[in-house]
């Protein structure tokens, strides 16, 4: 781990203790926008995405926690026609390193990279790695998680702000 990586990582992990919060804790806006190129040149904008549930990642290849729940994503966007993810690499590092190792661990979902000096304006400053927003079809934000998340906590967080909405 280089000392650039390893000073990242020190700070996502105190920054995720709970303390006062910072004007870098902002609520996301209740409505983000993204709009981001994926290390395959592609270009992603939430607004193309209304309509569709879409996964918001935070990431980094060296979070344990966060390689851990890339097969859980892959697999709930593969086997539903109304879901869509971005994962955002959060880190700094060189784009061909994310695309080596994409290369070594795919996923069903288009990457891009974030400059951590400017994270998306939209979206609060992660606090801890992996951070997940669930957007809804009609774009709001229906659930944010912090930590590694499972199928199981997407579909259930997609049933209860379903039943939100009916309520």
């Amino acid at each position: 781990m280089t000392l650039r990586r390893l000073a990242l990582a020190s700070l996502l992990a105190i920054a995720s203790l709970p303390f006062a919060s910072s004007s870098d804790a902002a609520e996301p806006a209740r409505q983000p926008s993204l709009a981001v190129t994926t290390v395959d040149g592609k270009p992603f904008t939430l607004l193309e995405q209304r309509g569709k549930w879409v996964i918001v990642n935070f990431w980094a290849t060296w979070c344990a926690p966060c390689i851990a729940e890339m097969p859980d994503i892959s697999a709930f966007v593969s086997s539903r026609h109304d879901v869509v993810a971005i994962g955002l690499a959060y880190e700094d590092t060189d784009k061909q390193e994310i695309v080596d190792f994409l290369a070594r661990r795919p996923v069903a979902y288009a990457i891009a990279q974030l400059d951590v000096s400017d994270p998306p304006r939209d979206f609060a400053t992660p606090r801890g790695l992996p951070t997940t927003y669930l957007i809804a079809p009609d774009g709001t934000i229906a659930k944010h998680f912090l930590g590694p998340i499972t199928e199981k906590d997407l579909a259930e967080a997609i049933t209860a702000a379903k039943a939100a909405k009916k309520g």
